[in-house]
């Protein structure tokens, strides 16, 4: 049975490459030689980190592992990420390699920059010779691609292992290594009698959706950026087509509108549906800080008919009282003939820093974190969270049975629909959550991106 999952798990995850793989550098970028895994650049142009990447891309994760013992025992690793989770996975780290050796010991830190400082603080770092980072678990595909890759600042890795589970080899794999894919997803507050069936009801007219704000945590900006690739701003329209003659009656003056800016911004036929959404999106949602509040707000029964657009694993936080559960939420894209996007994945990526002070042992953790249950575990936990590892995400089901809202202690499950996580690949396919491609929103952060800042927000107060 378990060999069955795996395998049925590596067929969906494939997609998963398309997502958060075919965010591939661009030839010559600098993450890894010609941008790719490996990559097929001569071995004079490498970095001394590149040159070890090339290595260790053939090693197993235990060949890995007795270099990065050689390389650190007694010393001291620094790692910083967009996720604090990184400083869960270390100390598991260092009792995997102590299997091996019990005597090795590592000091750690692991930094966690607030306020989108990680990108400063690691370019900062690169101006050293030998940098303090050893590696990153970093987000938001547009900043990395342009500040962090095409800058030689961020290498890629393919951990061996984790290119034979995905059925390709350093050298074939295009893009970035994802850790996981993350979702954020349109739930809303099912105590009253409103419902939403299509994705535009969440920008008709009155409705003010919490969503933290663009500015605030920059990956909502790639999404709106994606919706204007091709791929989605039909997706787009399809739904547009799916609305009754008067609910498309509110919406089509606007999209009408929208068709010069369009095809002044380079789009497609159907960029006019994406702007059009964007443009009603960034004009009414209830801008916040943070996806906790908007959590809390939200399974509340005194938030009758409120929606948002909210990272789906803040629901399994919330803990159950007279006035708050998790009953009182729905997933929108759970709905019977619910058209359009359910919401917008984007990856954690992993990163050997270009001037890493220890490159071995940096890559033997990301190969932990990427091909071992153990090692994927400090995020296992959470629904809306798949690692790219078909393996390792066969594994982590078992253990947390996400997609049957979680096992109680007695072996019950719990019943809240709400937790029923459908899993990556029904999110990509039925979901059709928008995914980050890194390369595309940075080809239109500075066009797109220029029209966005000019749009009116929506002020609450």
């Amino acid at each position: 049975m378990k060999r069955l999952l795996s395998l049925l798990l590596a067929a969906s995850l494939s997609l998963a490459l398309v997502a958060c793989g075919n965010n591939a550098a661009p030839s010559g970028s600098g993450s890894t030689p010609s941008g790719s895994g490996s990559g097929g650049g001569e071995p004079a142009n490498l970095t001394e980190t590149q040159k070890i990447i090339q290595e260790a891309q053939g090693m197993t994760l235990e060949e890995l592992a007795k270099k990065a013992i050689e390389e650190s025992n007694g010393k001291m690793f620094y790692g910083v990420g967009n996720s604090s989770r990184g400083k869960s996975a270390l100390p598991l780290f260092i009792e995997y390699l102590q299997t091996i050796d019990p005597n090795y010991t590592l000091e750690f830190e692991w930094q966690q920059p607030k306020n989108n400082k990680i990108f400063d603080q690691l370019t900062a770092d690169s101006l050293k010779e030998t940098g303090t980072f050893a590696m990153t678990l970093i987000q938001d595909g547009n900043q990395i691609e342009s500040k962090m890759v095409q800058t030689g600042i961020l290498d890629t890795f393919i951990p061996k292992d984790w290119a034979d589970a995905n059925g390709t080899t350093a050298e074939e794999y295009e893009g970035y290594l994802p850790l996981q894919t993350l979702n954020k997803i349109f739930m809303y507050n099912n105590t009253g009698s409103k419902t939403y069936d299509n994705c535009w009801d969440f920008v008709a007219e009155g409705e003010h959706g919490l969503f933290m704000d663009i500015d605030s945590e920059i990956v909502g900006k790639n999404f709106l950026y994606m919706l204007t690739r091709d791929d989605y701003s039909a997706m787009l329209k399809e739904a547009f087509e799916a609305l009754s003659a008067e609910e498309q009656a509110y919406f089509q003056p606007t999209i009408d509108a929208m068709a010069s800016e369009a095809e002044s911004l380079g789009l497609g036929e159907n960029g006019k549906y994406a702007l059009a959404w964007i443009k009603l999106w960034v004009g009414s949602y209830n801008a916040q800080t943070d996806d906790g509040p908007i959590c809390n707000t939200l399974v509340d029964k005194s938030a009758t008919d409120q929606f948002g657009l909210i990272v789906y694993s803040k629901l399994r936080s919330v803990e159950e009282s007279a006035s708050v559960s998790k009953n009182n939420i729905t997933v929108a894209a759970y709905n019977d003939g619910y058209t359009g996007m359910g919401g917008f994945g984007y990856c954690h990526y992993l990163f050997v820093t270009d001037n890493s002070p220890l490159p071995w042992t940096a890559c033997a953790f990301i190969a932990y974190m990427t091909c071992t249950a153990d090692g994927f575990s400090a995020w296992g936990k959470d629904i809306g969270g798949y690692s790219s590892n078909p393996n390792v995400a066969a594994e982590n089901e078992e253990i947390y049975h996400h997609q049957t809202g979680g096992m109680a202690e007695d072996g019950t499950t719990v019943e809240f629909a709400a937790l029923n996580d459908h899993g990556y690949d029904w999110w990509v396919k039925d979901g059709k959550l928008v995914l980050e491609d890194p390369e595309y929103c940075a080809s239109v952060s500075f066009t797109v991106g220029s029209w966005i800042e000019m749009l009116d927000k929506y002020s609450a107060g």
